[in-house]
């Protein structure tokens, strides 16, 4: 069955930087660094890329902006805003299979397919991204441990190379591309659309219980428990919480809730926004000290159960647009590890670093990545428990925590994740992904990105 649905009233940026065709200075979400680069957008009927064949400079398809470092970014380069390519082509209602342009955001699908009993298999932390954006990512979601990467849910895509060849892709045919691309960071050319297999859900809701943990001892107790029992999983840890509390939070498990009563709806927009950027950042310890408080001390039992809105359990930040602006003009900076389960004391060592720096972190996230095979080359998840931190970008001191951060990451084999990277070292790329020369035979000779250049020299 063909859907052709409204996507226009679906704002393209809902909240990101939005830049507008042309040169000048850009930033991703995390608004750190700053770069140089002209925007040019795809045109939407046409499979030519908008370059004159003299032009020398470098290409880079650009989604929605919601990577944190850059990865999305091209230093002195091009890059070809895709969200023109904002259309959802057909929907199977019957089987799930949604065929969508590589533009169109996840919360377009959403909009369409949950009102008709499908979902997204897998989804990051905000649904203000990009098709392409997302398998170029390879985004996990809170439930890595039962399904996996949304690269392990892709059933094709078409993708287009700089000299104007076309291949369709997919585990098999053509999949050696299809990995490279998986996970792969727009280098291997620009998806145009692509063919996602959704999960059925009965409605809208998910039964969530909510499990206050002690201390990181008592998280990874409860850990294993609940990915047991629970299709998602994902832990809120207080990070500024030491000695025997450290780890402390809370631990969010849910399940798809059943048939309720009411229909399936369209999702809301976000109605809240952070109007301008405040001339310093309004998140720092004090601030993030009284929001933990609160956020630890609200739940008075141990275990709580609620019926909450789906939306409001997976996309919590969402409710507010350009929340990043609270960082201040210097932005922010995030960090993402996974720690193999075996090392997983090192979660703790990481916590004390930023607590010795004087770091504070409001979005700290701890979750486990299950043993999935890899579907991309360069997919970042892997058996382990994950650690999320982000600080207020302070300059000197922040980077020198971020190396720090590196460090233990590195020596405890684990990885740093390179989609939320904006200053990783090439020795800390190269330990956390030794096989990424693998991606050379497949990475489109025009395309590169800040990111790229940064970690291989190339």
């Amino acid at each position: 069955m063909e859907r052709r649905p409204d996507v226009t009233s679906i704002p393209f940026d809902a909240g990101a930087p939005a830049p507008t065709p042309g040169r000048g200075m850009a930033a991703s979400w995390g608004r750190f660094p700053r770069v140089t680069q002209e925007m040019r957008p795809m045109p939407r009927l046409s499979s030519v890329l908008p370059v004159d064949d003299g032009d020398a400079r470098t290409l880079l398809p650009y989604g929605n902006g919601r990577s944190y470092g850059d990865t999305c970014l091209n230093d002195g380069g091009i890059v070809i805003d895709c969200r023109s390519l904002n259309r959802i082509l057909d929907f199977n209602a019957g089987t799930g299979i949604v065929r969508a342009e590589a533009g169109v955001m996840l919360s377009a699908i959403i909009d369409i397919a949950m009102p008709q009993g499908w979902f997204l298999p897998v989804t990051p932390g905000t649904r203000f991204v990009t098709l392409g954006g997302a398998i170029a990512n390879d985004v996990h979601g809170k439930n890595h441990h039962r399904a996996g990467t949304l690269g392990a849910h892709v059933e094709r895509f078409e993708l287009l190379r700089s000299d104007g060849s076309r291949r369709i892709c997919s585990p098999t045919e053509n999949a050696d591309w299809f990995r490279a691309t998986v996970g792969g960071m727009g280098l291997t050319g620009i998806i145009l659309w692509a063919e996602l297999r959704l999960r059925p859900v009965e409605s809208g809701y998910v039964d969530q219980s909510t499990v206050k943990v002690r201390s990181l001892a008592d998280y990874f107790a409860v850990a294993e428990e609940s990915d047991a029992g629970f299709e998602y999983t994902v832990a809120w840890i207080d990070n500024l919480a030491s000695g025997a509390s450290l780890g402390r939070g809370l631990l969010m498990r849910a399940e798809h809730a059943p048939k309720v009563a009411g229909p399936l709806r369209r999702s809301r927009m976000p109605t809240l926004t952070v109007p301008f950027q405040p001339p310093f950042s309004l998140i720092n310890r004090a601030s993030i000290g009284v929001f933990n408080a609160l956020q630890y001390g609200k739940q008075r039992t141990r275990q709580a159960e609620a019926r909450v809105p789906a939306l409001k359990y997976f996309y919590p930040l969402d409710g507010v647009t350009r929340w990043n602006r609270l960082y201040g003009p210097r932005g922010l900076v995030q960090h993402q590890s996974v720690i193999p389960f075996a090392a997983r004391e090192a979660v703790g060592d990481l916590l004390r670093a930023a607590q010795r720096a004087k770091a504070a972190s409001f979005v700290t996230v701890l979750k486990t990545f299950g043993d999935a095979p890899r579907v991309g080359l360069m997919s970042f998840p892997r058996a382990g428990v994950t650690l999320t931190l982000d600080f207020a970008h302070r300059g000197e001191r922040t980077l020198q925590l971020l190396a720090e951060l590196d460090r233990i990451t590195v020596e405890a084999g684990g990885a740093v994740n390179p989609y939320k990277d904006a200053r990783m070292s090439p020795a800390t790329f190269e330990a956390s992904f030794p096989w990424w020369r693998e991606l050379l035979p497949f990475k489109d000779p025009r395309f590169s990105s800040s990111f790229w250049r940064r970690v291989t020299a190339g």
